[in-house]
């Protein structure tokens, strides 16, 4: 793929060429990963020598925390490797949709918007808010983020489907117990090179003013873009960036990313209707309950993993969710 790269013609197609650079550069990181870890072996094996010829037990101790981390890094990369699906290097794109429960679930679809920006964080992934509409009264009714970084839908993908929280309502005068609903809603971040084509006379394009919550820092100029895409009423809002070319062109990149999604689902039902599997609804998808009340525990349904530690994982420790959801997925297929 480096001798691909200087080849004279290859920008001639930028797009593609853009594609297949960050593919190289994601395939560099991991090298320098592993010769990193090689190095970090070197390193270990050279100090246990220096110990043994000097009777030094003093290295030991670090020998040892070294080797936890090594092992670590490893155990790290190896479940990289274990991301082998068509679009699991690419950069992800996260829907939140509160359910039905008023601001209870709005609140609820808040939480999960932070804890999935720390998750990102922990993993060093850059995290972008595109879209949001807020509740009347607190919370978000829906938000749109675009989380960047090797291999992130790799690991959001395991994300997909309906989350549940069980707690006191802090909204309810009577501290009644409540339980909320957020449709989580994963799809790989698609570029023009993925061969979704679109016509542009499908598209219906408005342009707004963009605004915060309850009217807060309305821009004066239009620059926020919607467009729907009339043949399967697909709607695609972003207000983010200050200029309405940004905003289009953000746009138009969840909307290539949400076709390739129907796309693939329309190919899946071919296929399960072929095999005569049955497919739940979407809002039935039920992955994982977050209970606060009368007890804590976050429970994921797929796999039965389960933690008594809630606040960690409302602060962004998803991992063990997350591998156990495709170690279980691996080992289905």
């Amino acid at each position: 793929m480096e001798e691909e790269s200087i080849v004279p013609n290859f920008w001639e197609d930028s797009t593609n060429a853009q594609s297949k650079m960050k593919t190289l550069a994601t395939l560099n990181n991991q090298v320098a990963v592993w010769k990193g870890i090689q190095k970090q072996i070197v390193t270990n094996l050279e100090l246990l020598e220096l110990a043994n010829l000097e009777n030094d037990s003093s290295f030991l101790d670090e020998i040892r925390l070294e080797t936890g981390q090594i092992e670590k890094n490893v155990e790290e990369e190896e479940f990289t490797l274990t991301l082998s699906g068509e679009h699991d290097q690419r950069d992800a794109i996260l829907a939140l949709h509160a359910g039905a429960g008023g601001v209870d679930s709005q609140d609820w679809a808040s939480m999960l918007t932070r804890m999935y920006t720390r998750w990102c964080d922990r993993k060093g992934f850059g995290c972008e808010i595109l879209d949001v509409s807020h509740g009347e009264e607190s919370g978000i009714k829906s938000v749109v983020v675009q989380i960047t970084g090797d291999y992130a839908y790799g690991h959001l993908k395991a994300e997909k489907g309906v989350h549940r929280l069980v707690r006191i309502s802090p909204f309810d005068s009577d501290h009644a117990r409540h339980t909320s609903f957020v449709l989580a809603e994963v799809i790989p971040k698609m570029d023009e090179s993925a061969g979704v084509e679109i016509n542009t006379d499908d598209l219906r394009v408005d342009v707004f003013r963009a605004g915060g919550h309850g009217g807060q820092n309305v821009q004066k100029n239009s620059t926020a873009i919607r467009i729907t895409h009339d043949p399967t009423g697909i709607v695609v809002t972003c207000q983010n960036e200050r200029s309405q070319h940004q905003n289009r062109e953000i746009a138009m990149g969840i909307l290539a990313s949400r076709l390739a999604e129907l796309e693939r689902k329309r190919k899946d039902k071919e296929i399960s209707d072929l095999k005569g599997d049955h497919v739940s609804a979407e809002w039935g998808n039920q992955i994982r309950s977050y209970v606060l009340h009368p007890y804590q525990m976050v429970k994921d349904h797929r796999t039965n993993v389960e933690t008594s530690a809630t606040d960690e994982v409302l602060d962004g420790n998803l991992d063990v969710f997350i591998k156990a959801y495709l170690a279980f997925q691996m080992g289905s297929d």
